[in-house]
């Protein structure tokens, strides 16, 4: 039995009790027993954090540097093998999981960056003799919370910016994506972070998690998740006055106009809609079709469908992986009923698919004749299921787009650049794709969105900086 433990003050310490980690397309496949960790141990990391602090705020930006550029080429040596990990453990498929090991590696590099690029500023008073320095200090012990669907990527974009601002990091990753989250723990302690600087609690919501939102000794939470986890973390990080960071959920439009090309407006749904399995909270769930294309659009996006090979995630020909485990299935399913007890017309998949190792193999499904305030149209589903909704215009899609709780990111497909300029003006997101999938974003630009998608501070870029660090302003006496 291949055991993995946690990572606590530098050490690794089991717990004496497992999770066991199945891969999604082949559940026969035990990919590893990992250490759950007790509240004991989930104190314990924070109060290895809490004394490492004060060492690795004040250490040399050259050493942080040299620790995360380290950290970074480590990863992206092993791209294969960490994505070939992923696509076992999550259901993405190999190229994207590759693909998202060589993003995490670049995201260790550009912090490494950061961390000789964080500045202040200097101002004169308005006081005679007096000068003003605004100061960026660290702002302590981080407590990481991440979600399965991109157990490399959201991780390092969350943990190398704490690291690399100064801060000491307690990460407790998904239960369904410990696997990755343990590779990372193994990465930073072989390129040498600090004891204590650099902590890994995997275990429950109820244990891990919990232990992280009610303690006192964390500074700051950085949370992606599901919008009810999110409100709960909100709750508990307001009494206790630890600052707090939400990225959620999203209810994506992508707009299809009259005059979009067809081939590029069906790519983009299809990448949108459909691929890493509809997992993640930037995919295009709600497909907003003008009359003049829609019936064209509907049949490419049928045909095109038919041609994608749903299948195990490590086979070079799978085009689509499995859904990542049971549960997420069940909810699936369960949406492809609610729509068609809503009278939405199922036009293409949702059937269970029977393939060579048992797994949770679900074909894309479409659905026709929809109306936004149906719930298939309104909530997060988090699967490879897309709803095509017919409109009048522009204007008409642009109210059916912001038409949602959520506002993460929103797409439009064009050739027009007044209609592309007045969408991106007009649409209430945090991100905006024109002629291009709503999922897909870079490392170096600000990632978030409003609304019930996000809170907080932008995550990624150096924009980073506004959650990890805190302001301090000083003044002198310059006679």
């Amino acid at each position: 039995m291949d055991t993995y433990e946690n990572y606590i003050d530098g050490d690794w310490t089991d717990s004496g009790d497992y999770s066991i980690n199945i891969n999604p397309s082949d559940t026969d496949d035990v990919i590893g027993h990992y250490s759950l960790a007790t509240e004991k141990q989930a104190n314990e990391a924070i109060q290895a954090a809490a004394g490492a602090f004060s060492g690795w705020s004040q250490i040399g930006i050259q050493t942080r540097f040299d620790i995360l550029d380290a950290a970074g080429t480590e990863i992206l040596s092993r791209r294969e093998e960490l994505g070939t990990l992923l696509a076992r453990e999550e259901g993405k498929t190999k190229a994207e999981g590759v693909g998202e090991a060589t993003r995490a590696g670049h995201i260790f590099k550009y912090f490494a960056g950061e961390c000789v690029r964080t500045g202040g500023e200097t101002l004169p008073s308005v006081r005679k003799g007096l000068e003003t320095q605004v100061l960026r200090e660290p702002l302590g012990v981080i407590g990481i919370i991440t979600p399965w669907n991109f157990p490399l990527a959201i991780p390092a974009w969350k943990i190398a910016p704490a690291l690399a601002y100064g801060n000491t990091v307690v990460f407790k990753p998904a239960g369904l994506a410990t696997g990755c989250a343990w590779e990372i723990a193994n990465i930073l302690h072989g390129v040498g972070v600090p004891k204590g600087v650099f902590n890994l609690v995997m275990g429950s919501d109820n244990v891990v998690g919990t232990t992280l939102l009610q303690s006192t000794g964390i500074d700051g939470i950085s949370f992606t998740g599901s919008v009810g986890t999110g409100a709960k973390v909100a709750s508990a990080c307001s009494q206790n006055g630890t600052k707090y960071q939400l990225e959620m959920g999203g209810k994506n439009p992508l707009v299809i106009l009259d005059d979009a090309d067809l081939e590029v407006a069906v790519n983009c749904a299809i990448n949108g809609a459909y691929y890493s399995t509809g997992q993640r909270c930037t995919a295009s769930s709600r497909l907003i079709v003008t009359q003049g294309i829609h019936d064209r659009f509907v049949s490419a996006c049928i045909e095109k469908l038919k041609s994608l090979n749903v299948g195990n995630a490590l086979a070079d020909d799978t085009h689509i992986g499995p859904v990542v485990d049971q549960s997420q299935l069940d909810q699936d399913l369960e949406y492809i009923k609610i729509g068609q007890g809503e009278g939405a017309e199922l036009a293409f998949g949702g059937q269970l698919l029977e393939r060579a190792t048992r797994g949770f193999y679900l074909s894309p499904a479409l659905f026709l004749n929809t109306d936004n305030a149906m719930r298939i149209n309104q909530e997060e589903i988090f699967g490879p299921i897309a709803s095509v909704i017919k409109v009048q215009d522009l204007d008409e899609a642009i109210n059916v787009a912001n038409d949602t709780r959520f506002g993460l990111t929103a797409g439009i497909c064009t050739r027009s650049l007044h209609s592309a300029t007045v969408f991106k003006n007009e649409a209430k997101t945090g991100m905006v794709m024109i002629n291009l999938p709503t999922a897909g974003v870079d490392y170096h630009v600000p990632f978030g969105g409003t609304k019930a998608s996000s809170y907080g501070p932008r995550e990624q870029g150096n924009y980073a900086k506004d959650f990890y660090t805190k302001l301090k302003t000083a003044y002198s006496s310059t006679s």
